[in-house]
């Protein structure tokens, strides 16, 4: 089907033969001459006519039979898409569609992403304002944006051309999704992490879920003019990442665990030699020594899996300074810990929990579940030799981020650990529009466990001025 050129090299001429692509598209069954009336892809209000899928599917399969694949994939995107522009606007004319030159400049934009890039979503992937995207089969596509999760009128041609973009995705990084197996984990180029569940699991179609990589990596003083975090908490998770505690943070789906895991990250010096380990790399440390290392899952033969635990085991073995595990979910807790408490000072990890308390539990549970014989207080005391601090990060019910608790792990008293909050944010109430309202305030601790930890770093006076502070309400 592919490959209708005698020709198959590549030139400035347009790939398709005038014969050829008119014997193409009248293959297809003639339209009408109708406009489209095709909206702009960023009116996310307004949904497209089936005339216009029915107009773009018949010039997609016209442009399909004229042009010869191997040939585009040698030229740069630019060129591709002139090449893909001279054979639309001939299949326009040879098929007599009445059509404004902004409603094709819609469908080129349309068929060159499907051709070159990942189809209808390259212009939400291109939109730097949303956090995620969640498709869920080939009719409806679902964004985050500020915090509030929104309809788009993004749609596929149908459920093969959005299995076709899943598996693109995923091969870029050596992977594949389909009913053998139908669960992936992935990333795009930029970074951003992808989860694909495909038919039979998910039963209307592929479920593709993108967590958007911000191109500006945020920063502690960014958060804290969001409202995420108030400037004498940003003072202490600075000193916290600065003089190498041990830090474990916390929170639900969404709540920005991995973009505060990266502003801690910088607060690590430059000579410092870091290992990360993740299942789909996306942390984007600064730092000019660092080693990513990545899960794989299973070939086809169900050998070949390198699991989180194996990364964790083996940097063990690398020389780290500290490393960084980007999400805790299983046995790899037990070596994580480890790791912590035989000189890898300053190592963080991220995990999902609702509270500084229910995050302890957790690490718990993940241990005993790796089929560790331990007692429950030899797990606790290695717990609390490890882990220096817990932050809690939360997404409340108006879709705002805020971190709500910088928890000390203090040690244990009989069989239970204790803590004690060195930062909490307190819900005040909601204002007309419905947004929430709360403060950050310190709990006047004065000193810290890890008070001779940041005298030994020179930052004591900082520390001491940032838990002395009582911060105002929001709006106060």
């Amino acid at each position: 089907m592919f490959g209708k050129r005698s020709n198959p090299g590549v030139s400035a001429q347009p790939i398709g033969p005038a014969r050829a692509l008119e014997s193409a598209a009248m293959k297809l069954d003639p339209m009408p001459a109708r406009s489209t009336s095709a909206p702009s892809q960023n009116t996310q209000t307004e949904v497209r006519p089936d005339s216009y899928y029915q107009t773009k599917s018949m010039i997609f399969g016209a442009l399909i039979e004229a042009i010869d694949l191997s040939a585009l994939s040698k030229l740069d995107p630019e060129s591709a898409r002139e090449e893909i522009r001279d054979i639309v606007h001939e299949i326009v004319t040879i098929k007599n569609l009445v059509l404004s030159i902004a409603e094709q400049e819609d469908l080129l934009d349309d068929i060159c992403n499907d051709v070159l890039g990942f189809g209808p979503l390259e212009p939400l992937l291109a939109r730097d304002d949303i956090a995620d995207i969640m498709v869920n089969g080939p009719t409806k596509c679902f964004i985050e944006v500020a915090g509030k999760i929104q309809l788009t009128n993004i749609r596929f041609r149908d459920a093969a051309q959005l299995m076709n973009i899943c598996q693109r995705i995923v091969s870029q990084v050596g992977r594949r999704v389909d009913e053998a197996s139908p669960i992936c984990d992935a990333r795009l180029m930029d970074g951003s992490r992808v989860n694909v569940i495909a038919p039979p699991l998910a039963i209307d179609g592929a479920a593709l879920t993108i967590r958007k990589f911000k191109k500006d990596k945020l920063t502690l003083d960014q958060l804290t003019r969001f409202g995420a975090i108030s400037p004498a908490g940003a003072e202490i998770l600075k000193v916290i990442g600065r003089v190498r505690c041990n830090v474990v943070i916390s929170g639900g789906t969404g709540s920005g665990k991995t973009t505060l895991l990266n502003c801690l990250t910088n607060y690590i010096d430059a000579d410092e030699r870091v290992i990360t380990c993740e299942d789909a790399a996306e942390l984007q440390l600064q730092q000019p020594h660092v080693v990513r290392l990545e899960t794989r899952p299973p070939n086809l033969e169900g050998t070949g899996q390198v699991t989180m635990r194996d990364l964790v085991k083996n940097c063990l073995r690398m020389r780290p300074e500290r490393i960084i595990v980007g999400e805790v979910r299983g046995p790899e807790a037990f070596d994580l810990l480890q790791a912590m408490n035989t000189g890898h000072d300053g190592s963080m990890g991220t995990l999902h929990a609702n509270s500084p308390r229910e995050a302890l539990s957790r690490i718990e549970s993940m241990i005993t579940m790796g089929g560790y014989s331990l007692p429950s207080r030899t797990i606790r005391e290695m717990v609390t030799s490890s882990i220096d601090v817990i932050v809690q990060a939360a997404r409340l019910r108006d879709g705002s981020r805020r971190i709500t608790h910088i928890t000390e792990v203090m040690g244990m008293e009989g069989e239970v650990i204790v803590t004690q909050d060195l930062f909490v944010y307190d819900l005040l109430g909601e204002d007309a529009q419905g947004k929430l309202k709360g403060r950050h305030r310190s709990t006047g601790i004065g000193r810290p466990r890890f008070w001779e930890r940041a005298r030994y770093y020179g930052e004591e006076q900082r520390l001491a001025a940032a838990l002395d502070v009582s911060e105002v309400p929001e709006g106060g």
